[in-house]
């Protein structure tokens, strides 16, 4: 029986923030999933009609991704900045620390979004429970009212998180334009793409807008494999979308963690850790991979073999200089390789013996 990897959880099965008839909010932080550093993880469900309610995080910028549906999201910058855009299926928008947003489903079926976090424990505030906290008398001297004008607002200071709308749906035509917040990635041509699958890219070289966070939108096929790798200065954080995925990660003390990724799930490898990614179990996996820089480096088993004689190579690895294998000269790595050789049981720890 495989035993529970400390490197992955299941997000549809998170923390439940809120289930209702209007939609839903799970998530994975440093709290239930302690492993995270610096990232977190929410899923969010609108049924139509429904609106997440304007709020902002005070302690980190979100990135996310929309799975499904046709939202409407307005954000509220520094400054009075103010945008309306809608995110569709494959779409995704950034919002700085601080910024009012909220996101209000328009379409006729369920919106669903993957929302990633750059904080392990990130903090929310809602606009009702902010309005809450605040006196009649307050309120109606900041809105030149009296202050009974608000006596029948209810109001908490609890977040309401997810509300209904009445009605049809308020779209500014400045909606329909581009705008920095927004960014269309599964409509790029992809930047990397082999026979093993595709890759693209939600990064500062693509989306100036990034400044402390990015994602790669990678598709690998049945027959191709992440290649064993390491980012030097970066944390990843994978959400399973579709398809499932083995994974090898290895830890400082030569201690293997190797384990099954299944849709709805969630992994996280620490800085600088090896490990790869390989399918198996179905025809092809997508993964949404957050990373805690706007660029994030690669540094891969290939690139590294070519970057020192065979005489350093042979020394290093106790064999013979005509033992060595012949290893192709790789000046940049390929990201994906495809997998020739059979897919095989690897073990938890190089003494463990092998199992079928």
């Amino acid at each position: 029986m495989r035993q529970p990897s400390i490197h992955v959880a299941s997000l549809v099965a998170g923390e439940e923030m809120h289930d209702s008839e209007l939609g839903s909010i799970h998530r994975l932080t440093a709290d239930n999933f302690p492993v995270l550093n610096g990232l977190s993880i929410k899923r969010l469900r609108l049924a139509p009609s429904a609106i997440r309610e304007p709020h902002w995080h005070a302690n980190a910028t979100e990135l996310t991704y929309c799975l499904a549906g046709q939202a409407l999201v307005s954000v509220l910058d520094n400054g009075s900045k103010f945008s309306s855009f809608l995110v569709s299926a494959g779409e995704m928008f950034h919002i700085e620390s601080g910024a009012l947003h909220h996101v209000e489903n328009v379409g006729y079926t369920d919106a669903e979004f993957v929302i990633a976090f750059r904080h392990e424990r990130p903090e929310d505030f809602g606009f009702s429970a902010a309005l809450g906290a605040m006196t009649d008398a307050v309120l109606g001297s900041t809105y030149d009212l009296p202050a009974e004008a608000f006596a029948d607002i209810r109001r908490s200071t609890t977040a309401k998180l997810i509300v209904a709308r009445e009605g049809a749906p308020d779209i500014p035509t400045a909606a329909h334009f581009g705008d920095p917040h927004h960014y269309a990635v599964e409509a790029m041509a992809p930047p990397l793409e082999y026979s093993a699958g595709s890759a693209r890219f939600a990064r500062q070289q693509y989306w100036p807008a990034l400044h402390d966070i990015s994602m790669y939108s990678l598709r690998v096929s049945e027959d191709g494999m992440r290649e064993p790798h390491w980012h030097p200065v970066t944390a990843e954080m994978g959400y399973v979308h579709k398809g499932s995925a083995r994974m090898t990660i290895m830890n400082p003390d030569g201690a293997l963690d190797t384990y099954i990724v299944n849709e709805g799930e969630v992994y996280f490898v620490p800085r600088a850790y090896p490990h790869h990614i390989e399918v198996i179990d179905s025809p092809e996996i997508h993964l949404l991979i957050f990373f805690d820089q706007p660029t994030p480096a690669d540094i891969g088993y290939r690139a590294s073999m070519s970057a020192y004689s065979r005489k350093v190579l042979a020394a290093t690895f106790g064999v013979a200089l005509a033992d060595l294998p012949p290893l192709p000269f790789t000046p940049s790595d390929p990201l994906l390789v495809t997998r020739r050789n059979p897919l095989l049981v690897t073990r938890r720890n190089p003494l463990d013996p092998v199992a079928d």
